[in-house]
């Protein structure tokens, strides 16, 4: 018990100098110091008295702490949503987007970019908005053509994703190359830029962040029982059918907020749910927890990578992460080839 204590308060910890990192660094470094010199004076009778610039705080609380907190939760509910995957189908090379979620996100975002939508006054939300119908509309789908028998088999489901997915990838191929002047844009999207910025998708988003991730975390016991075989579940009482539709849903509908709010960000589902599998082991009732901790700091931190690595000019969060994701990748397809040789 004290040994996962000391766990949580390391990765606690790691997510809270991510947190620094992502608000202070940029094309303006603000100092650890004078950071929260200007976090305490928001708060009634602080008594601090203000000593820098203006803009500073300007930059910080309008502009770097709503993008980190949207950050950190696009990268939670990833992570989280990756280790309920993982644990769904028993494959430590699931992710969240393995039955088609950011394919179908994508062409919903490109849809309503193809129709003009994002040049009207609310079309910086009609994205957004565009993204998470199309996810869900995917994963409607794919349930439905996964279903045999009122049972959804995990193959097929994974089959049903695969199809659906390709499908919906070539359609949002297709609208790109019919509208070159849309093309930078959905790149931007599908690369992991997020097309809204300020405090609004942080207050749009976070009842849903926030129930989510709570839902993820109750996934913890029926994903352990799961992990003895669905005969085996089923014999020591569990509703596998019931729980494997609860998961589905929990972690695909997380994972569509995530991506229409900040586009398609890869491999931080796969990466940071197996990195805690190897160091601290398959007990999902942990494993989520951490994850959704641990994912938040690392898409921070991928965060900051990516605004400083060129600066002044920015890279979309998505390209760094699947720079360092698909080596990662491979070590894990490696090391599995290995595992099964022996």
């Amino acid at each position: 018990m004290k040994k996962t204590g000391r766990v949580y308060l390391i990765v606690c910890g790691l997510l809270l100098a991510a947190g620094l990192l992502s608000v202070g660094l940029g094309a303006v470094t603000i100092a650890p110091g004078t950071l929260l010199r200007i976090l305490l004076a928001q708060w009634p009778g602080s008594g601090v008295v203000p000593d820098w610039p203006h803009a500073h705080s300007t930059i910080l609380l309008q502009v770097r702490l709503p993008h980190s907190i949207l950050v950190a939760l696009t990268g939670a509910a990833l992570a989280g949503s990756g280790a309920a995957y993982q644990g769904l189908f028993r494959n430590p090379l699931a992710d969240p987007y393995l039955i088609g979620v950011a394919s179908g996100a994508g062409l919903g975002a490109v849809v309503a970019l193809s129709f003009g939508f994002s040049s009207t006054p609310l079309g910086m939300y009609f994205i957004p908005a565009a993204a998470f119908v199309g996810a869900l509309l995917t994963v409607g789908l794919v349930y439905n053509l996964a279903r045999v028998n009122g049972y959804v088999p995990l193959t097929t489901l994974i089959l049903a994703g695969v199809a659906v997915g390709a499908f919906a990838s070539a359609m949002t191929s297709f609208l790109m190359l019919r509208s070159n002047a849309m093309v930078t844009r959905a790149l931007a999207f599908l690369l992991g830029g997020s097309p809204v910025n300020g405090w609004e998708p942080v207050f749009a988003t976070l009842p849903y962040f926030g129930v989510g991730l709570v839902l993820l975390a109750v996934c913890g016991h029926p994903l352990n029982v799961l992990q003895f075989g669905e005969e085996q579940a089923r014999q020591m009482g569990l509703n596998v059918d019931r729980a494997k539709i609860f998961i589905v849903i929990v972690a695909s509908l997380t994972t569509a907020v995530a991506v229409a709010f900040s586009g398609v960000i890869g491999f931080i589902g796969l990466i940071v749910p197996h990195l805690f599998r190897i160091l601290w082991g398959p007990d999902y009732r942990h494993l989520i927890p951490m994850s959704i901790l641990g994912g938040a700091a690392a898409l921070l931190l991928a965060d900051v990578g990516a605004r400083t690595v060129i600066a002044p000019q920015s890279v979309p969060v998505g390209i760094l992460t699947a720079m360092v994701g698909a080596p990662f990748f491979l070590w894990i397809l490696r090391r599995a080839k290995r595992e099964v040789l022996w």
